[in-house]
């Protein structure tokens, strides 16, 4: 009789940073502290400081709700109940907090000395580059935005202007909400990692084709008329998530440059630091955003006659 094969382990996401600590290092009394929070009413929160946003100058509050930072895939054995991490790409971090990519102003020196050869821009937030068309209305009054850029980046004391601009994208999560992990951690009565309650994954479709790809679509095309870089950052889980994209060779021919960040753990932190560029054009950004490759007229036309088999009522629709 062959003996059984032991069943694979379960797999479910589950928070890798919360308030930018790794989750795995916070002590029980930690974890419950943080945990009691969520339960309060928003005016009894008490502010919790963002290590990401904060200077030495300027401490800066966490805005995140529920304080998730990044996530990562768990896994629970069948047999024992231990709870680990998984290992190589697919246990990789994956940013869920857009605030988490401001780790030391990293990312502003990086696209700047790549885009602007400026090692340390000005940064100006959410700046206005769509107006709703004019009407008859609105002739005397001056026009509201209705697309902004999230980031600009200045080459301070240079002449002519010299900027680009900048996006940040994390991933969204799709399942449940967070309230019932809170309240698995608060009954978590040991040191022992708590497996996450729900499964939950990185949606990528939302994040990518229908909220990424339509920013881009919106605002190069004017960049490109003007002759400026639209620079976008994601980390590496994100990026290996999107199709394959047609590259340039040099920055001069790209209409958009990816910057692509990687974790990395160091003395019980984990950091994120630049792995790689990319330059396309934005057809070919959107291609990849699609992540999808056409399918041939006669699989599409066979999908339509199988619909129509399946519906019920008038008689078939024959085929040549």
């Amino acid at each position: 009789m062959r003996e059984k094969k032991p069943k694979p382990p379960q797999l479910r996401f589950g928070i890798a940073e919360w308030y930018g600590k790794p989750f795995a290092a916070l002590t029980v009394d930690e974890r419950n502290r943080l945990a009691k929070i969520q339960g309060l009413p928003k005016e009894q929160k008490p502010a919790v400081v963002c290590p990401f946003q904060s200077t030495l100058e300027r401490p800066a509050t966490c805005n995140k709700p529920g304080g998730a930072c990044s996530f990562r895939l768990y896994e629970r054995s069948r047999q024992t109940g231990e709870v680990s991490f998984v290992a190589g790409d697919a246990g990789q971090l994956r940013t869920f907090c857009p605030n988490r990519f401001e780790e030391g102003g990293a990312i502003y020196r990086w696209v700047a000395e790549t885009v602007l050869r400026c090692p340390y821009p000005v940064v100006l937030k959410e700046i206005g580059i769509l107006e709703p068309p004019p009407t008859e209305a609105r002739a005397k009054k001056s026009g509201g935005n209705v697309g902004r850029i999230d980031k600009v980046l200045v080459a301070p004391g240079v002449e002519p202007l010299s900027w680009c601009a900048l996006e940040v994208q994390a991933v969204y999560f799709s399942g449940k909400g967070m309230r019932d992990e809170f309240s698995a951690i608060l009954k978590n009565p040991d040191d022992m990692t708590p497996f996450p309650v729900y499964t939950r994954r990185p949606d990528y479709r939302s994040s990518a084709p229908k909220r990424l790809m339509p920013q881009l679509q919106i605002k190069v095309p004017s960049l490109r008329r003007w002759g400026k870089k639209m620079a976008v950052v994601v980390d590496r889980s994100f990026f290996q998530a999107m199709g394959k994209m047609r590259t340039v060779p040099h920055i001069a021919n790209c209409d958009v440059a990816w910057f692509v960040l990687k974790f990395e753990e160091a003395e019980g932190a984990y950091r994120l630091v630049p792995d790689t560029v990319h330059y396309t054009t934005l057809e070919d950004s959107v291609e990849g955003l699609t992540a999808g490759v056409p399918v041939s007229l006669e699989i599409f036309e066979k999908r339509i006659m199988a619909k129509l088999e399946r519906l019920p009522g008038p008689p078939k629709i024959a085929t040549d």
